[in-house]
């Protein structure tokens, strides 16, 4: 008897933790939150996202399997998702390929699993951010927020200025401190993707499929060429860098001014998923591969690297 109330007391005190690390806006009403799809079939991560989520001002729309969260996301159309990598009927990145094809939603995979390649795929399949276990409540809640600011509609901008560079998609003029960049036409056109999708991390292949064309996917070496050329033509000798490098994954424009952010969709790509299915398979089964499931960690309270 006395266990189970220590239990309960222990969860209220636990509850309160996820709660105090969250900044709530006291003047959010109820007709203003704003519904997150949450698909996880952990008991313990379900329950620390309702409480983190609720604490931000969020309703929460909760869900334990793919075939579910599918399901709900299409009969109440939510303004996110964060979604569980490992799930009992399937993965989280082949519900946000599936949540792709008709919604162009914030999606952010959550996960204990920190491999790059699988990191990769979910980015490939559509995904907005990438989220390791044991999270942080702040960090995943400010994520959200800026993915969600980026999501919201502000209307086509003719220019956009970053840190003293303007930026003229219609007129196709790019100026540093007032005087004009000259730019090769690849090199426009690289800068003009990654400027429609500022602030969000693009893919080396959604990059080369857009700018050279699907049939280039693997010529990173001539990606990588031609970022460092528009680097030292638009960024400042002594100031901070404007394109930013998630090592093995892709490039982000930095997003200097999020409120006028426009947020593009996701390239289509022919997405290879065998690894994610792979680790998936052994996350599940670990006779099935050579990696064993990894053991249970708390979901809070514990720092953890960040992911971008």
């Amino acid at each position: 008897m006395n266990s189970a109330r220590d239990d309960g007391r222990a969860r209220t005190l636990a509850d309160e933790r996820l709660r105090a690390a969250v900044a709530v806006d006291a003047h959010r009403t109820v007709g203003d939150r704003r519904r997150i799809l949450v698909c996880d079939a952990e008991s313990q991560s379900l329950h620390a996202l309702r409480v983190v989520l609720r604490g931000a001002g969020f309703e929460v729309d909760a869900t334990r399997t793919a075939a579910e969260a599918l399901d709900r996301g299409a009969l109440r159309v939510p303004a996110a998702a964060i979604i569980e990598l490992v799930l009992p009927d399937g993965d989280g990145v082949d519900v946000c390929r599936r949540l792709r094809e008709w919604s162009a939603m914030p999606v952010i995979l959550l996960s204990a699993v920190g491999d790059e390649e699988v990191q990769v795929c979910a980015f490939e399949a559509g995904a907005d951010d990438y989220v390791t276990k044991p999270f942080r409540p702040g960090e995943l809640v400010a994520r959200l927020l800026a993915n969600l600011r980026r999501a919201e509609p502000n209307g086509e901008a003719p220019c956009v200025e970053l840190d003293g560079l303007e930026i003229d998609l219609a007129a196709r003029v790019v100026r540093r401190d007032g005087g004009v960049v000259h730019l090769t036409p690849i090199e426009f056109k690289l800068l003009s993707v990654l400027t429609q999708n500022r602030g969000r991390l693009l893919t080396h292949r959604a990059l080369l499929a857009r700018v050279w064309g699907p049939a280039y996917t693997d010529s990173r070496q001539t990606l990588r060429a031609h970022i460092a050329n528009l680097r030292g033509k638009i960024e400042p000798a002594d100031g901070e860098r404007l394109i930013h490098t998630d090592h093995g994954v892709g490039y982000r424009l930095a997003d200097v001014h999020p409120e006028g952010a426009q947020r593009g969709r996701p390239a289509e790509e022919t997405i290879d998923r065998a690894p994610i299915r792979r680790r998936v398979t052994e996350l599940h089964d670990p006779s099935s591969g050579a990696s064993a499931r990894p053991r249970r960690q708390r979901v809070v309270d514990t720092a953890y690297p960040r992911v971008a």
